[in-house]
């Protein structure tokens, strides 16, 4: 196992292993588990994250979540209390061209964590899910509706969920999932071209390039900033009633993305031209119901849009246009967007 952070030993702390923790919501959730008082163990393999924004006082081991071997030998390791599960490649559209990746990462990789959590008799795991799960004309979207998943990554989360319901159902395995909302805000991949439309927008403002939109823009999102989700999903596993439940949790506004093109310009002070693309096959419009999460978990939405898009884009000009691991194989290329088809293309010549 390679290791880096702080090496720890086992204390009377709750233990926790948070996978994808040096990737965004990850990372926040590893930081507001140490402030609950856990100790913790992050595993990523650094494909969407990065070392340094691994919370001082965790230990970092890097690795996959489909390495059942390493998993294993964790649980073996740790005991772990608490596991909360954020690791995935999350590109809901994509996910069409990318099936066997998309299954192995999200799903198998999610199985070798519930084997070794029944095994282990972890307190509770803490998984979270997609607002994909829905599919489109349900609004909103709220926690008793049936899923519907329309693409390959709705699928692998679903399919997720009714397994952690049958393992607490044969097993005694406590569960919580989320189902996060369109979340952004400080640490979020800027150099990932196939997700995460705030990091795409402010890697191009500062690149000097225009923002690429799908359509005409008018599609919705409840864009969520970070501190309005992470210190609840940390916490989620000291709250009894949360206990082998479904939450959404987010924003209750939505807005279109030709509205959050304009805050983004407008928090780096530029008019940057809008390069209006084929539209994409997606859901054109999405927004939850927050209700059960503002009950029992009291998670009202506090930081509104333009506020968190300032704290993100103050980050983003420190950091600069970073970038990390840049997913090239498409394993089906019928009916990919054309300016996806341009990006795999120009890796692949500057690879050659």
């Amino acid at each position: 196992m390679q290791q880096e952070k702080t090496m720890m030993t086992r204390d009377n702390r709750p233990c926790s292993l948070v996978t994808g923790g040096a990737g965004f919501i990850g990372s926040h959730v590893a930081r507001h588990c140490l402030d609950e008082g856990h100790s913790v163990v992050v595993l990523d393999d650094l494909s969407g994250g990065f070392a340094d924004q691994v919370p001082e006082g965790a230990r970092l081991v890097v690795g996959s979540i489909t390495d059942a071997a390493l998993v294993t030998d964790l649980f073996r390791e740790y005991h772990f209390d608490y596991v909360y599960h954020l690791a995935a490649y999350a590109a809901e559209v994509l996910s069409h061209y990318i099936r066997r990746f998309n299954y192995e990462t999200n799903l198998v990789g999610a199985v070798n964590l519930i084997n070794e959590a029944v095994k282990h008799r972890t307190r509770c795991l803490v998984f979270t899910s997609s607002i994909g799960v829905y599919g489109k004309g349900q609004l909103p979207m709220s926690e008793d509706m049936v899923p519907l998943p329309e693409d390959p990554y709705g699928v692998s989360k679903y399919a997720v969920e009714l397994d952690l319901a049958a393992a607490y159902h044969m097993f005694g395995l406590p569960y919580i999932i989320f189902r996060p909302h369109n979340v952004y805000g400080e640490h979020q991949n800027l150099g990932d071209p196939y997700r995460n439309v705030l990091g795409i927008f402010m890697n191009q403002i500062m690149s000097g390039g225009p923002l690429p939109v799908f359509g005409d823009g008018e599609q919705t999102r409840a864009f969520s900033y970070i501190d309005d989700v992470a210190p609840y999903i940390a916490r989620s596993v000291h709250i009894e009633q949360a206990y082998n439940q479904v939450f959404n949790i987010g924003a209750k506004q939505p807005y279109t993305v030709n509205h959050l093109a304009r805050v983004i310009m407008d928090a780096f002070g530029v008019d940057t031209p809008i390069d209006h693309l084929p539209a994409r096959q997606e859901i054109y419009h999405v927004y939850p119901s927050l209700d059960k999460a503002i009950r029992l978990l009291k998670a009202e939405p506090r930081i509104g849009l333009e506020e968190g898009i300032r704290r993100m884009a103050a980050w983003a000009r420190r950091v600069g246009c970073r970038t990390s691991q840049v997913f090239t194989e498409i394993e089906v290329s019928l009916k990919l967007p054309p300016y996806w088809a341009s990006l795999a293309e120009a890796h692949q010549s500057s690879t050659r």
